[in-house]
């Protein structure tokens, strides 16, 4: 397991070096000069030829492109244009606040999504089967900015039992920082009364950012199940005498939901990607938040940035969820050899 742990490992290396290629052509290809982007509006050419030479800009291309990689591996991104702080500051700041929410919405989308699916394959083509089909469809068919704002007026302006925006209360204050999870660092602080509340913060963003994922999770369990349910010792068990939810608790599920957990790794990225729209309505101080700043304000180094964090995490998660197929069947370890 270890080397197959280390081979994934290895694998991930090309595509997060490609990364770094990519996002320095880009860099070099818009149209805009960096160098006037960071100098601001009524920037000087002396002082744009000053910032030029401070971030290498007026090398070879080629000493621009080890620069670009050295200030990758060692963090420094320069300073933010619309926030004048350490843009590494900024993103270990804001990071949290996403992957919270991120994986608070892969939660739900994972508890609902895979009984759902798991339901519906039991009961092929029957009513239920039908139902949870035509959900999925419209899952993946709303759109997240449109969902968020309906859930907003129902819950928030009509029933007022939802916050309408932020992360917590203004007036309680946030924890005494040291996960950058909220949830997390209430729970240290001794807050109860705060953890509720970021909880009650939570649930209108990370459902809605949740929804596509559901409809995800409930196609792949419905469809792995009904494969798994076609396998001999199925049949066999069957033949034994199990009862359906025995059967379903003991072989089925467990041999259905490799294919699921893939996608899983694979969702982590387009929920992140959907965050974007979701931290913007819901004011949610996260990196979609810092992106949409970023672009407002033409920061191509905070845009950077936030690609590549992104990406390593991205490749990361995929890394544990190969781990994770590895811990549920063994056999994907000896079929990677």
């Amino acid at each position: 397991m270890a080397r197959y742990i280390l081979r994934r490992l290895l694998l991930a290396l090309p595509a997060l070096l490609g990364l770094v290629v990519l996002t320095f052509v880009l860099s070099r290809v818009v149209p805009a000069d960096p160098a006037a982007t960071l100098a601001g509006d009524a920037a000087t050419p002396a002082l744009i030829a000053e910032i030029r030479a401070q971030y290498g800009l007026d090398r070879p291309i080629l000493e621009q492109a080890v620069i670009h990689l050295r200030q990758v591996l060692t963090g420094d991104f320069g300073r933010s244009v619309f926030s004048g702080r350490p843009v590494a500051e900024e993103i270990l700041q804001r990071l949290p606040t996403t992957l919270e929410l991120t994986f608070a919405a892969l939660f739900i989308a994972t508890v609902l999504g895979i009984p759902l699916g798991l339901v519906a394959a039991l009961h092929h083509n029957g009513v239920v089967d039908n139902l949870v089909r035509v959900l999925s469809v419209g899952g993946l068919a709303i759109a997240s900015f449109w969902l968020a704002i309906m859930l907003q007026l129902v819950f928030s302006m009509e029933l007022d039992i939802l916050p309408l925006r932020g992360r917590v209360d203004v007036a309680m204050g946030m924890p005494p920082r040291v996960t950058g999870f909220v949830l997390i660092d209430s729970l240290i602080a001794g807050r109860p009364e705060l953890f509720v509340d970021g909880c009650r913060h939570l649930v209108l963003p990370a459902v809605t950012l949740s929804l596509p994922g559901i409809a995800t999770i409930a196609r792949f369990t419905r469809s792995g199940v009904l494969e798994t349910l076609q396998k001999d010792f199925v049949l066999y068990a069957r033949a034994a005498g199990y009862g359906r939810v025995r059967l379903a608790a003991i072989y089925v599920l467990r041999n259905a939901v490799t294919l699921v957990v893939t996608q899983v790794g694979l969702l982590f990225g387009a929920l992140i990607s959907g965050a974007v729209a979701v931290e913007a309505i819901f004011d949610w101080p996260g990196l979609g938040t810092y992106a949409v700043q970023a672009i407002l304000s033409a920061d191509y180094k905070a845009l950077l940035a936030v690609t590549l964090v992104v990406g390593v995490v991205y490749a990361v998660v995929n890394v544990l969820v190969d781990v994770a197929q590895v811990v549920i069947d063994p056999r994907v370890a000896e079929e990677g050899r």
